[in-house]
């Protein structure tokens, strides 16, 4: 066989630094393991100063779903992680789509016959058999068909895959920077199909190819792959290549018993956006999903992305497997909340609380601010604040609280009291409402919560707002106010 192409590869491999990939398939949604696969690996290339590419895996033709292409593109986007090679910016060594490199991984696998490492087989498989690489390699009379013999066969037309050619004695030992030294008895291993009968590889081939070829110093992918590296390391070392850094993580766990599973229920990311989760806060929380920081940031939680660069070490990453709890992201999402700017808050939510409250009149930048620190995702808002646009049916049994110290006697008296104390204010302002309020109190001689609990019922029709009555009553405007509280003051007396 000319050497010639193999040597033309081989030599646009870039040399030097690290050089990570992320490689979905593009079959649907961004679960939450395959985004924090792509973070890791992210990670690593920032932490290193290396250089991350992304590569499209469509070479299981059966499973794309149109659309899914796009999905990867824009959660990529939207998380931050930008990639330095890819099927949209090119690169040195491009195509980054596998079904475009169909041609290489032929050449390589006739290679692999040619040296003895692999070789052709003519038995009839149903396709489900030959994406899984079931074999029984024992009663198989093509590994040892003369090489004569099976190349005539090709050159006739008879149909064939390139299966591996495991050996029959010995072991393999791999090493994998989160498990360490693992062997297998090569008994144990299948000889898998390498070309399947249609010209295109199979994941395991293409993944080792396309690797090598591209130059990537560390591979990031789950622990359910470590049944096939052995087999990855026999291929490298059948083509006499180097072999990456492996860095096999463990699974995201529903439960302790159960992965995560879109036909199950678990979120993928686009439904955790859906959900009212920022990006910012998804990503922080799918990186300590099996990752713990070190040293003197071992006790912090919060991290930007750009700290999670800069301190993010192979070593913190976990063997066990972690669980999701969609509880613990929600306090990481009410953290972020909380520490945007209240313009940044305000952009967020407002889309949201539009949702509820369409009165032209009524200030959304107030209504955001009381929203700000008791909002833990952004699809709770609607819900809060509906009462502004219309206030809702309610018993006059809200009105007695007995912390508050308030009854329906009790607070039909405030209540007569509050409407013509702020009926007489000059200015409708938070300030000046508050002012008078508290002064109020002061000359009925009730603490402030006897006051402010009749108020803020009569004028938000529920126990739980965001905001006490001070700063619903502003946001109402004096008209729609007064109407409030006269409507409650005729419900208890």
């Amino acid at each position: 066989m000319d050497t010639a192409y193999f040597k033309e590869m081989e030599a646009k491999i870039p040399q030097g630094g690290v050089r990570t990939r992320f490689a979905p398939s593009p079959t649907g949604y961004m679960h939450v393991g395959n985004l924090r696969t792509a973070l890791y690996t992210w990670l690593i290339a920032r932490h290193g100063s290396g250089t991350f590419i992304l590569r499209i895996e469509d070479t299981d033709q059966g499973r794309l779903i149109e659309g899914a292409e796009d999905v990867i593109y824009r959660t990529m986007a939207e998380c931050g992680l930008g990639h330095d090679e890819g099927p949209d910016v090119g690169g040195p060594v491009a195509p980054y789509i596998q079904s475009q490199r169909r041609d290489t991984y032929g050449k390589y696998a006739h290679l692999l016959v040619e040296r003895g490492h692999a070789y052709y087989c003519f038995c009839e498989k149903k396709e489900s058999a030959e994406d899984a690489g079931e074999f029984d390699r024992v009663e198989d009379p093509c590994r040892e068909l003369d090489p004569a013999e099976a190349l005539a066969r090709v050159a006739a037309g008879e149909p064939y895959v390139i299966r591996q050619k495991i050996p029959r004695e010995g072991s393999t030992t791999f090493h994998d920077t989160i498990f360490g030294d693992i062997t297998v008895e090569n008994a144990a291993l299948d000889d898998q199909i390498l070309l399947k009968r249609d010209g295109l590889p199979t994941y395991n081939f293409a993944n080792v190819i396309d690797d090598h070829l591209m130059g990537i110093t560390h591979v990031v992918r789950g622990s359910e792959y470590l049944s096939s590296a052995p087999k990855y390391d026999l291929l490298y070392k059948a083509f006499g290549w180097t072999v990456p850094t492996y860095v096999h993580c463990s699974p995201v766990m529903r439960d302790a018993h159960n992965k995560m599973s879109k036909r199950h229920g678990d979120p993928s990311y686009e439904d955790l956006r859906a959900q009212g989760y920022l990006t910012e806060a998804i990503l922080n929380y799918v990186a300590l999903l099996g990752w713990s920081p070190r040293g003197d940031q071992a006790e912090r939680e919060v991290f930007s992305l750009q700290e999670l660069a800069e301190i993010f070490d192979i070593a913190g990453i976990s063997k066990s497997p972690a669980i999701f709890d969609i509880e613990k992201l929600t306090h990481f999402n009410a953290l972020y909340l909380r520490a945007m700017t209240p313009e940044a808050f305000h952009a967020a939510a407002e889309p949201y609380i539009r949702q509820a409250v369409t009165d032209p009149a009524l200030d959304i930048r107030a209504i955001a601010a009381l929203l700000q620190a008791r909002c833990e995702r952004l699809t709770d808002i609607p819900e809060k604040v509906r009462f502004f646009q219309a206030l809702p049916d309610y018993g006059k049994d809200l009105f007695t609280n007995k912390k508050a110290k308030t009854n329906e006697e009790v607070s039909a008296a405030m209540l007569e009291a509050a409407i013509p104390a702020l009926e007489g204010l000059e200015a409708w302002t938070q300030e000046a409402i508050h002012d008078r309020l508290i002064a109020l109190a002061e000359e009925l001689g009730v603490k402030n919560a006897t006051l402010m609990w009749p108020v803020r019922i009569a004028a938000a029709g529920q126990t739980v707002t965001p905001g006490g009555a001070v700063e619903i009553c502003a946001i109402l405007g004096r008209e729609e106010c007064l109407r409030r509280l006269a409507l409650g003051l005729e419900k208890v007396r």
